[in-house]
């Protein structure tokens, strides 16, 4: 299986959205990986849900959003009605988190949980087994362009482990400081989707951008 690329659209022209994704249909990309901060868990403020629902009108791709907010369980539902197709949640930002991955999936979406960076992978043990996805954090969440931490490439490998020694179909993902390189060393530790937002959207050709990374192995 080739690997899953999910551009950001943290990284796309905001006065271009429309453009952007419709360009995006056209790649061989197959999410779209869509940020939603609230200036309170992270840092920044990005989209909320209007806009997210505009993306999903011209979007052929699954929507794959990705909440760095607190609270994240009383928007669910309205994250269905949007459009969001995989809806994953910070592991430190539930108190609950299986009720909060059983809520998501009661919504009809596939459920993912994200780590920050100083997170370890094993405190996912006891829920690995109901996971779609883990989100592997190799930036601080907050801002596009930070530079790769390198440590996330040895979380990977301690994740496709736990995945594998639990029988968990999970997918692992990873999202910061995604380029050809770091890429592919992620890919190599057991990898399965990348999200890159800067590197897809500030490169001369796009659309190659994400045909190269789909092409690693």
């Amino acid at each position: 299986m080739s690997v899953i690329v999910s551009p950001s659209l943290l990284s796309c022209d905001f006065a271009n959205v429309q453009r952007d994704v419709e360009m995006l249909n056209n790649s061989a990309c197959d999410w779209l990986h869509i940020d939603v901060m609230d200036g309170v868990f992270v840092p920044n403020i990005s989209f909320g849900l209007p806009v997210i629902e505009a993306m999903s009108r011209h979007s052929k791709k699954i929507m794959d959003v990705h909440l760095m907010i607190q609270n994240p369980d009383q928007y669910i539902a309205d994250f269905k009605k949007v459009g969001a197709d995989i809806l994953t949640v910070h592991y430190e930002a539930c108190t609950h988190l299986h009720r909060t991955i059983q809520a998501i999936k009661a919504a009809g979406m596939k459920a993912g949980v994200a780590l920050n960076p100083h997170t370890p992978v094993d405190l996912l043990e006891d829920v690995i087994e109901e996971l779609d996805l883990v989100l592997i954090m190799s930036v601080n969440p907050g801002f596009g362009g930070q530079k790769f931490i390198k440590n996330a490439i040895n979380k990977v490998e301690k994740l496709a482990n736990l995945i594998e020694n639990k029988g968990s179909s999970a997918i692992i993902e990873v999202d910061g400081g995604v380029n050809l390189e770091t890429g592919a060393e992620l890919v190599k530790a057991g990898a399965k989707a990348l999200v890159a937002g800067s590197f897809v959207f500030n490169s001369a050709n796009p659309s190659q951008t994400i045909q190269d990374l789909k092409n690693l192995k």
